[in-house]
């Protein structure tokens, strides 16, 4: 089916954080295949934030548009944002901290860059930019979480504090939103992130007022471990850093996964061919980039539906649960607004009878559903509406 081109599909941003020199700039100019950010070996080399739109690997979508020979195929896409390095005291207006704490209430989902290899050429800071210090992934990760958690813990005493006056009037709204808070910040104080604290998400009135507070700490984290070359080839056991780094985000329910920015970046200009070539001289399955894209879409509950024609073959970017009015609107308002029904074929029951739709509809598998219908990863979608 055509598509349009004023949909309400924004771009998943991801924040690429980090202390000074950890590999963010090598990491962003490698998955977006730019040379924009300044990948040099000083401090705060990243002032103002780059930011690069990356298609979203999908095969099923590239097997679609082989099928139509179509016109155009268009992808899901993902927004990085490279964010200066930060130190501590940023919270507190340390070396860059303020500016770049705000460019990180922005992003969706951060990605933060951690430090998992050695080497004397490169300086390792933390918190005095002239002090160079040694490589320390659970303290670099602390370094990064206290800002992010004073800056939060700011915010919710003031907050608490114009809550405690209402009640003081009599307002039970205000009462029962400084109760959590009060909670809230003492869990910041404890030094602990927000995404560890037990909010109650059936609380209309707390998502709200979370919304308000675009709290940073209780942003989604991938811990991205910049490895060494050494590492890919023989293996991570060597590694005394990444097992580190991967407790600590079982402990809190984050994600860790090994990644090389320097390989990363020495592939980026590549062919496909030349690298596929290269993986698997490496003995590695998938590029840095296509496992950080889905290990995205699974820290923030995305999936993919997918539309199809000679004209066009696209994927769109959705939250799980999404029904099928919604996944319309990301086509376009009128289709929300206007929605009548669904025609959906799974991609996998299209795969199974070899991608040939008139057995798929002769078998009854492609379903006409309506409003109340959840969309599936991997549905292949006609919507019919009418404005």
């Amino acid at each position: 089916m055509q598509q349009y081109a004023k949909g309400a599909n924004r771009n998943m941003k991801l924040g690429i954080v980090g202390l000074p020199n950890v590999g963010k700039s090598t990491l962003f100019n490698a998955i977006t295949s730019t040379r924009n950010a300044q990948a040099a070996n000083y401090p705060f080399c990243t002032i103002e934030p780059n930011s690069g739109i990356v298609a979203v690997p999908d095969p099923r979508l590239d097997k679609l548009a082989e099928i139509w020979k179509t016109d155009k195929k268009t992808p899901a896409t993902v927004e990085f944002v490279d964010i200066a390095g930060l130190v501590k005291g940023a919270a507190s207006g340390a070396g860059l901290g303020n500016k770049f704490l705000g460019h990180i209430r922005e992003c969706d989902a951060l990605v933060h860059v951690v430090r998992c290899f050695d080497d004397d050429n490169i300086v390792h800071v933390v918190e005095d930019v002239n002090k160079p210090e040694s490589v320390d992934p659970i303290r670099d990760i602390d370094a990064i979480d206290l800002e992010l958690i004073l800056s939060d813990l700011e915010m919710v005493n003031n907050r608490l504090g114009r809550q405690q006056k209402a009640a003081k009037t009599g307002n039970k709204a205000a009462a029962a939103e400084a109760a959590w808070l009060a909670d809230l910040a003492a869990h910041l104080e404890a030094g602990q992130p927000a995404r560890t604290f037990a909010f109650d998400e059936e609380d209309t009135a707390q998502l709200a007022a979370r919304k308000e507070l675009g709290l940073l700490s209780a942003k989604p984290v991938i811990y991205a471990c910049n490895v060494g070359e050494d590492d890919l080839l023989g293996g991570l056991d060597a590694n005394p850093y990444y097992p580190l780094v991967v407790a600590r985000a079982e402990a809190e329910g984050a994600q860790a996964m090994p990644i090389c920015a320097k390989t990363e970046e020495d592939i980026a200009d590549s062919t496909p061919e030349e690298k596929l070539a290269f993986l698997q001289e490496m003995g590695i399955e998938a590029t840095g980039l296509d496992n950080l894209i889905k290990a995205s879409y699974k820290l923030l509950g995305l999936i993919s539906f997918l539309t199809d024609g000679k004209k066009e073959c696209r994927a769109w970017t959705i939250k799980a649960g999404t029904k099928a009015p919604q996944a319309a609107g990301k086509i376009h308002s009128d289709f929300e607004r206007g929605f009548i029904r669904a025609q959906v074929i799974s991609y996998d029951e299209l795969a199974a009878d070899n991608f040939d739709y008139a057995a798929v509809k002769a078998k009854g598998k492609q379903r006409t559903e309506g409003k109340e219908y959840v969309v599936q990863d991997g549905d292949i979608i006609e919507f019919l509406f009418n404005v």
